[in-house]
């Protein structure tokens, strides 16, 4: 069968067998998304870090804790801003991907990820008299969804990209960060989130490494990869 020929998926609309068919326009922006995202998230939350030195520890503090203090608006937004494109990019990242039966699980879950964001910004950390940061309520729930969702949503789409040629090359990884994930939750869930945990002066180390050396790269990559198929570009 060539390019051009069409083959019929169950419950869906036509497509190419090798190419997907021809993606709208928007799907690009969500790629953007997807790219712009993360790295924006991560600049605003580093200068925060810099002007804040005498009041925040980022190896003992989680980057949430930013939340807390005068300033902690700004993390806030960092959140909401950081959500909606996480939203958006779960969506085109679904558009771009051949449609599967039950296929939608994996973008689900990380358009969940964005609204584990959107949560943290609606229920922030605060600071008490004393200068302690703590949870008023809603917080633990926010960031829970946000690393579960992610490690989940990386392992579930990952199935999805490798039964799609365009995708498959990057299957694997996608698979091995959602798994390196997901024993990222479950290791700090143990023995450092809790305030008795016995590394929890190294939560926020802990959450860094899992954040900018598995979560986000393997987010950038999804992005890029989005980004070339909407091109036609892959």
């Amino acid at each position: 069968m060539s390019d051009s020929q069409a083959v019929q998926v169950p419950g869906h609309h036509s497509v190419s067998e090798s190419s997907g068919g021809q993606l709208p326009a928007w799907v690009s922006w969500t790629a953007w998304a997807g790219i712009i995202g993360p790295l924006l998230f991560t600049a605003v939350f580093l200068a925060q870090e810099a002007f804040r030195r005498g009041e925040y520890d980022p190896l003992a503090e989680p980057v949430s804790a930013l939340e807390a203090g005068p300033n902690g608006w700004i993390q806030q937004v960092n959140f909401v801003v950081f959500g909606v494109f996480t939203l958006a990019f779960a969506v085109g990242l679904n558009r771009g991907l051949r449609a599967r039966r039950a296929g939608i699980a994996g973008p689900a879950l990380l358009f969940l990820s964005g609204i584990g964001l959107l949560l943290g910004a609606a229920f922030p950390l605060r600071e008490d008299a004393a200068g302690a940061t703590y949870d008023p309520g809603g917080h633990l729930i926010a960031g829970m969804t946000f690393f579960l969702s992610s490690a989940l949503g990386l392992i579930v789409v990952s199935r999805r990209l490798a039964r799609d040629p365009r995708w498959q090359s990057i299957a694997t990884y996608t698979l091995a960060a959602g798994l390196v994930a997901l024993l990222g939750f479950a290791v700090g869930g143990a023995l450092l989130a809790p305030d008795a945990a016995p590394l929890h002066d190294w939560v926020g180390l802990y959450q860094r490494l899992v954040v900018l050396a598995v979560i986000f790269p393997c987010r950038l990559v999804l992005s890029v990869r989005l980004l070339q198929v909407a091109r036609g570009r892959h």
